[in-house]
């Protein structure tokens, strides 16, 4: 399907790499409809929006700079996009690149895509070694054997 995107223009994406989320997302709930696009520099994806062109999200699976995040996560939350084994689930964090500062993620609010039926949501963690803005690069100079605990 030919898709029209904020970083690249019209490109040809595969049904496959299409996501949604049913409820949006925080701050763009009327927005359900996205496919995810690997960036050109990984370990980057993009989530952009079938519905406005203008609309993407850069994201990264968090677990690649924060091998000790957890997702306290509540049954009804999985099953509500029908994941009941942890395995089917895809997590993502958004990612923002202010014009000056570090590089963050939002481990607070992460998207949870079940890797099956491509539907997914965003949930709010509330433990609080969770932010919205956790510097990746420093995180990942920390991530090594000598990682302190947060």
């Amino acid at each position: 399907m030919k898709v029209h995107t904020k970083a690249y223009g019209p490109i040809e994406v595969d049904e496959r790499q299409r996501v949604s989320f049913p409820s949006g997302l925080f701050g763009f709930e009327s927005i359900r409809d996205y496919v995810l696009i690997d960036a050109e520099r990984q370990p980057f994806y993009w989530l952009q929006s079938l519905e406005a062109e203008h609309i993407a999200f850069i994201i990264i699976n968090p677990f690649l700079f924060r091998p000790d995040y957890e997702l306290d996560m509540d049954d009804e939350f999985l099953k509500d996009i029908g994941i009941s084994d942890p395995g089917n689930a895809l997590v993502f964090s958004i990612v923002t690149i202010p014009p000056s500062g570090p590089m963050t993620a939002n481990l607070q609010g992460p998207l949870i895509v079940n890797r099956e039926t491509r539907i997914g949501r965003q949930g709010i963690l509330t433990d609080s070694r969770w932010k919205t803005k956790h510097d990746i690069m420093e995180e990942l100079k920390q991530s090594g054997p000598q990682r302190k605990e947060s």
